[in-house]
């Protein structure tokens, strides 16, 4: 199986921006991606833009916190025709997205990975600017929204867990493997390779954007020690030092919330407050998680005369 590697960030204060604009007041907030500082789109990443079927998304995160923040897309920004490719010529749409067409072009990018099936893709022209983008589908999360009708409240949460799923605080590309099923409950499907590469289990996402319900994280069966470190903060142990993740909202662990499906080898199911949610798993390679001592420095390392993640003398130095 071919992996993607997607070399844009996404941003945090993005994600409950867009949803509510493709449900045509369903909902009051979707996901807007962060284009500054986005990194170059990897070979990898072009291959599978350009159509490659792969299932299990590997990609790289670039969601920063801020892409999910509650302000941007007001409930009027798309049609409720969905993702089909008329929705995607209606005004509202067309406003929406000439607003900020380099920040919005990001939101397309992510959501059509998630939500479309791989060997699609949705194409929109600008009649402000003359450009033609287009997006390629990869796991087909929610695949009747995709063709144009109301997302289901299962396609709600499927998007949501994805799109979640690809926060990153720190705006860096991380590889990670998402597995679970579609809202249709067909299995993202890997390879024994994949597991092998991508060793830890990190972090389980779940939520709805798409309502007021919240978008939530919980740790895997991987856990840092005090002298480690990550880049995902948002799904692996999030820290009180770390940059903030709202509205991702992290509640412990997977296993006290969610059910561990056989088959996928993931969470694909979570319950919180009382609400059954469609979940998905992540896992990373074990070389992303930083230690003190390993002679670099890292973003998420201080400086200090300690051995811990937050006061590393050894790859960060003493403080001036």
């Amino acid at each position: 199986m071919k992996k993607l590697q997607a070399g844009t960030r996404l941003n945090c204060r993005v994600m409950r921006e867009v949803l509510g604009r493709f449900t045509g007041g369903l909902l009051s907030g979707l996901v807007l991606l962060h284009a500054a500082g986005c990194g170059p789109v990897s070979p990898v990443e072009t291959e599978a833009r350009q159509g490659t079927s792969i299932q299990a998304l590997h990609t790289s995160l670039g969601l920063s916190v801020n892409g999910l923040s509650v302000n941007g897309l007001s409930v009027n920004g798309l049609s409720v025709n969905g993702l089909s490719v008329n929705g995607l010529e209606t005004a509202t749409f067309r406003e929406w997205f000439n607003t900020d067409p380099s920040l919005r072009e990001i939101t397309m990018h992510y959501l059509i990975q998630c939500a479309v099936p791989a060997g699609q893709e949705r194409t929109f022209t600008s009649s402000v600017s003359g450009l033609t983008y287009t997006w390629y589908g990869l796991l087909g999360l929610a695949p009747g929204w995709a063709q144009g009708a109301l997302p289901t409240v299962l396609e709600q949460q499927a998007v949501s867990a994805c799109l979640a799923a690809h926060v990153n605080t720190y705006g860096k590309h991380v590889a990670i493997s998402v597995q679970g099923r579609t809202a249709l409950g067909e299995v993202l499907a890997s390879t024994p390779e994949e597991l092998e590469t991508f060793t830890e289990e990190e972090a389980c996402f779940f939520g709805n954007l798409f309502t007021e319900e919240g978008t939530f994280a919980a740790n895997g069966s991987t856990q840092l020690k005090n002298w480690e470190s990550t880049l995902r903060t948002c799904g692996l142990s999030p820290r009180s030092d770390t940059p903030g993740c709202a509205p991702i909202t992290h509640v412990g662990s997977c296993k006290r919330f969610c059910t561990w499906d056989k088959e996928t080898r993931s969470y694909t199911r979570c319950t919180y407050q009382g609400v059954e949610y469609v979940a998905l798993t992540t896992r990373m390679q074990a070389s992303d998680i930083y230690r003190c001592g390993d002679g670099v420095c890292q973003a998420t390392e201080s400086c200090g005369t300690g051995k811990t993640y937050n006061s590393c003398a050894a790859d960060c130095g003493q403080c001036p």
